[in-house]
């Protein structure tokens, strides 16, 4: 059966040609870029487009052209950001109309840092950051790559620079993910540093080095292992505890009973990634059974489609499910 051709003529103003050589690409990579990812043919005299293909794919490709166009008046785009364009451009969402467009650009939830504004990429990230500002426990589920972590830490930076909280406290099991680490030399922080690094990452980028590294010295920025909340409640603190595939079901009833009065706890993990021995249940499996109808209680589940990373990501976690779901039959 042969699948209409549709095709579509865009022109993109103002006629600026710093902005269209910025938006095209060296070498027209970026649009290269756009019909390899939506199956279409891109033609273009100046700053006339027109768009052959699918009538879907079309009318995406012309929605993620004007959108980039637009970005190139204050950025220099880069692949990444091509990338992320076509990510976020879902079906469903091309074919709403513009005054939807509209309503949905005025709900979105956005964090401020002193790096910058950061918004969450799709429906799925920004429910999870709604939830986040609403709900004082939030559990993030779901493969490498969808922002659980990133979002989550936006969030704790956001709540510290506004003063909702005292502190942050960053927490991660010390589980090695299938090597053998041995000895490692130095004090109880540089033993642990190396399982905490994503997390410090996150928060360079969006504090700055020396900022960090002042809030740590005044014990503002807590970064620890799991083993050492035993014991403890943190009141008006941001918790964040990521790898929690990686706990036992004691160890995470034990970190979801430190959170005080005024605090906020994300809880972040990858259920198909678990690094404990065969024997142990993951926390993170037990516990979303335990918690499923607890109120005030959220709970985002992330899927392939949520990856954020390069392309080749999404196709490496999707292969994987379908391998895995082929094992299971």
């Amino acid at each position: 059966m042969n699948i209409p051709i549709s095709s579509q003529e865009i022109t993109l103003l103002p006629a600026d040609n710093h902005r269209l050589s910025n938006f095209c690409g060296q070498f027209d990579s970026h649009l290269r870029q756009i019909e390899k990812r939506l199956h279409v043919e891109i033609a273009n005299r100046g700053h006339h487009f027109k768009i052959q293909g699918q009538a879907v794919a079309v009318q995406a490709a012309c929605a993620i052209m004007e959108k980039l166009f637009t970005m190139t008046e204050q950025e220099e785009l880069t692949p990444e950001q091509v990338h992320l364009a076509l990510q976020d451009a879902n079906v469903d969402q091309l074919v709403q109309n513009s005054e939807t467009s509209k309503k949905e650009s005025a709900d979105q939830v956005v964090i401020k840092t002193k790096r910058g504004v950061i918004k969450g990429r799709g429906e799925n990230q920004q429910n999870y950051l709604r939830k986040i500002l609403s709900h004082d426990i939030n559990f993030g589920v779901g493969p490498a790559g969808t922002g659980k972590t990133y979002l989550a830490v936006a969030c704790a930076v956001e709540s510290l620079l506004k003063e909702e909280v005292r502190r942050i406290v960053l927490v991660r099991p010390a589980v090695e993910a299938g090597e053998k680490l041995g000895f490692l030399p130095g004090d109880m922080a540089q033993k642990v540093d190396p399982y905490l690094r994503p997390l410090y990452d996150a928060l360079y980028e969006m504090l700055g080095f020396e900022k960090v590294d002042k809030l740590i010295e005044r014990n503002i920025i807590e970064v620890a292992p799991l083993a050492f909340m035993r014991g403890r409640t943190l009141n008006d603190s941001f918790i964040i505890l990521d790898e929690a595939q990686n706990t036992t079901t004691e160890q995470i009833k034990m970190f979801l009973t430190r959170v005080g009065f005024g605090s906020t706890a994300v809880v972040t993990g990858d259920i198909t990634q678990i690094d404990l021995p065969n024997e142990k249940m993951s926390g993170l499996i037990h516990v979303l059974k335990v918690l499923d109808n607890v109120e005030g209680i959220s709970f985002t589940f992330f899927g392939v489609k949520d990856v954020v990373r390069h392309p080749l990501v999404q196709r490496i976690i999707g292969a994987y499910e379908r391998y895995e779901q082929k094992q299971e039959r």
